[in-house]
């Protein structure tokens, strides 16, 4: 049993009529008499009387019309109720982003985002990967900010934009002695990560194509997850990591860093909802609000290299 089908049977009851049906209906007459025939077969009822002319319900085809007419009109009110639901620019919603990025990028959009919509209220979390996925997938949050591609089947991904990867080193490390550096030549030792669990350390392995057990001399792991301690220690002890270039403070950082020649390694930033979240407007604003904050290189061309972290 189909909606196109309960449609076909309203019209006939409505029209009385096989011809006048289906052109009301858009079909051909032969197409409308199919699946009347085809529908009363599959629940073993006659829904019409055609021995008589215009044909009828039978008693118990009027009942059936009746709460045909009934769905319809269910169906129709839903229909309404997403599309206005889609274009709905109010109400509270639950964000979560990742540790390594949240205090980076929420301060380049939210102050204008939260003025331009001021009937929406965002509660906000910083929350690891997984347990972004986990809590969208159980409902406890709306939308996430977050590393991409995650190649979850109920979630949806809206890729905003793609963040270089850096090289932060201490001042009296070789590796700053280099122009540009390439991927395969990260063999220095002293590579230091956050601690298992943050998505950016294994966009790091990833990346170096080392694996995840390093000795002890060559990493330091923080369970904070934050990126401005591990720039600290790496600058009054020794050693070398790798940032995301939002985190890279202009007035201080420059003699620190080294880029990577081309193409650039970076990550993808999206934003990720389940299938069937359906504040379409929503996404689409905070999307633009947040391109508006982001440097405008940070698109994606033949430069860059998409890391992943799964």
């Amino acid at each position: 049993m189909t909606l196109q089908q309960l449609q076909y049977i309203v019209a006939l009851d409505t029209h009385r009529h096989f011809v006048r049906a289906s052109e009301s209906c858009f079909v051909a007459q032969p197409t409308l008499t199919l699946q009347v025939k085809k529908l009363e077969d599959e629940i073993g009822l006659t829904i019409f009387d055609r021995s008589v002319q215009p044909l009828k319900p039978t008693p118990m085809g009027e009942k059936f019309i009746l709460n045909a007419r009934q769905i319809l009109m269910d169906v129709s009110m839903l229909k309404e109720m997403v599309n206005k639901d889609r274009n709905q620019l109010e109400g509270t919603y639950r964000i979560g982003v990742i540790p390594t990025m949240a205090p980076y990028l929420l301060p380049l959009f939210l102050e204008d985002f939260t003025k331009e919509h001021p009937n929406i209220n965002l509660q906000i979390k910083e929350i690891q990967s997984e347990q972004i996925i986990l809590d969208i997938l159980n409902d406890d949050l709306d939308i996430g900010i977050m590393a991409t591609p995650l190649n979850e089947p109920k979630i949806r991904e809206i890729s905003v934009f793609y963040e270089p990867f850096l090289i932060y080193a201490n001042p009296n490390h070789p590796i700053l002695s280099l122009e540009e550096v390439k991927a395969e030549t990260i063999n220095e030792p002293g590579l230091w990560l956050l601690d298992k669990g943050h998505c950016f350390r294994n966009q790091i392995l990833n990346l170096c194509n080392k694996t995840a057990d390093l000795s002890a001399l060559e990493r330091v792991s923080f369970e904070s997850g934050s990126i401005e301690t591990l720039k600290k220690m790496i600058l009054n002890v020794s050693g070398y990591t790798l940032v995301p270039e939002l985190a890279i403070d202009p007035k201080v950082d420059p003699e620190n860093i080294r880029r990577f020649s081309a193409p650039e390694p970076v990550r993808e930033v999206s934003l990720v909802v389940h299938h069937s979240f359906t504040k379409e407007l929503l996404l689409s604003n905070l999307r633009k609000s947040i391109q508006r904050g982001i440097p405008q290189k940070f698109k994606k061309t033949n430069r860059f290299i998409t890391i992943e972290w799964r």
